[in-house]
């Protein structure tokens, strides 16, 4: 019994001790993994509770479907919080569970 608690606790600091050394170059293997956390861009920027897009006139007809895309990935709803008609600004969205309850 005293050894699987030793063992199980050995493991605990082997994981913890790797993951203190692999944060410091965490920044860089999230963009190495094409992670979406990583800031604005030219796509969807966003997670289970909302995201932004860059508006542009061409994603006019679309942008709804555009942030009911992404929530749809979470089996939720979206709605579109704000959209500034300026080339260059962002739509931001919001995504939520039961229809007429926003978090």
């Amino acid at each position: 019994m005293i050894r699987n608690i030793m063992i199980a606790l050995v493991l605990v600091l082997l994981v913890l001790a790797a993951g203190l050394s692999a944060s410091t170059s965490a920044s860089t293997s999230a963009m190495a993994w094409g992670a979406e956390f990583a800031g604005p861009g030219p796509a969807v920027t966003g997670n289970d509770i909302g995201g932004i897009f860059p508006y542009s006139p061409d994603v006019e007809p679309i942008y709804r479907h555009i942030a009911t895309d992404h929530c749809a990935r979470w089996g939720r709803f979206a709605k579109v919080t704000s959209i500034h008609r300026v080339y260059g600004e962002y739509v931001g969205f919001v995504c939520y569970d039961r229809p007429g309850r926003i978090h």
